[in-house]
């Protein structure tokens, strides 16, 4: 096993431990800002890739579904190469695609390159965390607990803002070709000044094939069987159908193999910690929040209100500077009181965020979005900074590698799932508030009707061909957007709803005393 020096309080981070850190710090912004940059931007990218609008969710999909499974591998292979050739081993990687996205001529070629994207630079992620809890003494892990919690939640803010701007003002390409820069800036600093632990080479004579195939298995054909399901009709489609017995069997199986195995790629041992197995759930909660509703937004606005790519990032970086705001309370909030009640706020005021956020109408504008936007942008880091201590707290340093990539899984595995689901239910749901207006819009209704005649009559004084036909056109077009307005409605609802329950399981955590953690680091 690797040898990580740790610091104490009575050894000071070196300036090249600084360097290194933030360093990582800034390739963590990256790998989490590519998750959503296109989120604005997907309409502009389905036309330059030929894709159809279903079809076009596969390019945030695809690279979620790559990081969910490297991930949980991070700890296993910072043991094997060390934290400093593996972060730059990804890094490079993910530079690498990120170049090779831009020059994408088709929308297969988009999900290869974005998966690679997501593969190769997905350890990043939780190799960054760990470091907090294995390098830093504990007085300044609170301090860089905030500054990743900013970069891991901030991101996804910033992303469609940033892409927005770019596809606007050059092409969509160039939402890949921003990372080539920084990527080559990370990959030197990294390398030259964070040099802690040393390979471990053993470890590769004792590498957990049937695990990796077994991981690998289960969650690629999870993602394909969420995000596909709805266009086959579910279980009527024997591929659905087959490939959900795969993900049951694998996943037991993995289960099974990885708790027997003498050297697991994954330890799924630290979930006998209960702090730690709660807050995994709680990661998970976040990352559905998180990403859903990053993802949901840009396409209300886009398919409702009629907005560009630049127009609706002027709408999402709201949450993004209330964020900003939120870490200069967090930082002494997590001083003062105790972490779950903190986690209790955060959780409820995201849940509150949410449902001031379905009672949209097709005329809701800038400000209807500001409010409810600007107290989830408060909520995150409320959440996020208890629930990263209160999770990897209390587990032994030599764990926390492994833990970090677990903990940093659900979270992905999280916002993997609820984009799948929230994909679903759009079509779902849009289709059964339509039937249901349409049913309302019959020859006996006479407001309907009334309606329908006044519109004829606007549209003939237009001189149109057949200005009944145009109208009742009209009048399906606006059925359909009302059906998706109330659609948006229910999944804001469905989302605050799932953050007031996961409250329920918040006693079950035990309280992370800081100075006894201070007290194990300097033993």
């Amino acid at each position: 096993m690797s040898a990580i020096t740790l610091n104490t309080e009575e050894k000071p981070i070196s300036r090249a431990h600084w360097i290194g850190f933030f360093s990582m710090a800034v390739g963590v912004f990256m790998a989490v800002l590519d998750i959503q940059i296109v989120a604005s931007s997907l309409s502009e990218i389905q036309a330059g890739l030929s894709a159809t609008q279903d079809e076009i969710a596969w390019v945030q999909t695809s690279y979620l579904v790559a990081e969910v499974i490297i991930i949980p591998l991070s700890g296993w292979l910072g043991r094997v190469f060390s934290t400093r050739y593996l972060y730059v081993l990804s890094a490079g990687g993910f530079t690498l695609a990120s170049l090779a996205c831009a020059f994408a001529w088709n929308l297969p070629s988009m999900v290869v390159f974005r998966c690679l994207q997501g593969f190769l630079g997905g350890a990043m992620i939780p190799m960054a965390f760990a470091v907090i809890y294995t390098v830093f003494p504990t007085r300044l892990q609170s301090t860089m607990t905030i500054v990743m919690g900013l970069i891991v939640t901030m991101a996804p803010t910033v992303g469609p803002v940033l892409g927005g701007y770019l596809t606007e003002t050059y092409s969509w390409e160039f939402l890949f070709l921003i990372n080539v820069i920084p990527g080559a800036v990370v990959c030197t600093l990294v390398w030259r000044f964070f040099d802690i632990d040393q390979p471990d080479w053993s470890l590769l004579k004792k590498i957990d094939f049937v695990g990796i195939g077994l991981i690998a298995l289960c969650l690629g054909c999870m993602q394909f069987v969420l995000e596909e399901g709805v266009r086959n009709q579910w279980f009527e489609s024997d591929l659905i159908l087959a490939l959900t017995c795969m993900v049951v069997l694998s996943g037991i199986a993995m289960v099974i193999w990885e708790l027997k195995h003498p050297h697991p790629i994954i330890d799924l041992y630290a979930f006998r910690n209960i702090n730690f197995a709660v807050g995994c759930g709680y990661s998970f909660v976040l990352g559905v929040g998180l990403y859903t509703i990053i993802y949901l937004t840009p396409i209300y606005l886009a398919s409702v209100k009629g907005l560009n790519s630049l127009q609706i990032g002027h709408y999402l970086m709201v949450v993004g500077l209330f964020q900003l705001l939120s870490a200069f309370v967090a930082g002494p909030l997590e001083k003062k009181i105790d972490l779950r009640l903190m986690l209790a706020i955060g959780f409820g005021l995201f849940a509150l965020g949410s449902w001031m956020n379905s009672n949209l109408t097709s005329e809701s504008g800038y400000w209807d979005f500001f409010w409810p936007q600007a107290v989830r942008g408060m909520a995150l880091m409320l959440c996020f900074v208890p629930i990263n201590t209160l999770t990897l707290g209390l587990l032994p340093p030599e764990e926390i590698k492994n833990a970090s990539g677990l903990y940093n899984l659900m979270r992905n595995l999280g916002g993997a799932i609820g984009l799948a689901v929230a994909n679903t239910l759009l079509v779902y749901l849009s289709k059964a508030h339509y039937s249901s207006l349409r049913e309302s819009i019959s020859a006996t209704n006479y407001q309907a009707q009334e309606f329908l005649e006044g519109l004829t009559d606007i549209l003939h004084q237009a001189q149109l061909p057949d200005p009944q036909l145009a109208a009742l056109k009209q009048l399906t077009g606006l059925a359909w957007r009302e059906a998706e307005v109330m659609t948006f409605n229910n999944l804001f609802q469905g989302i605050a709803l799932i953050f007031f329950i996961s409250l329920v399981v918040a006693p079950f955590l035990r309280k992370v005393d800081k100075q006894k953690m201070a007290a194990i680091q300097l033993e």
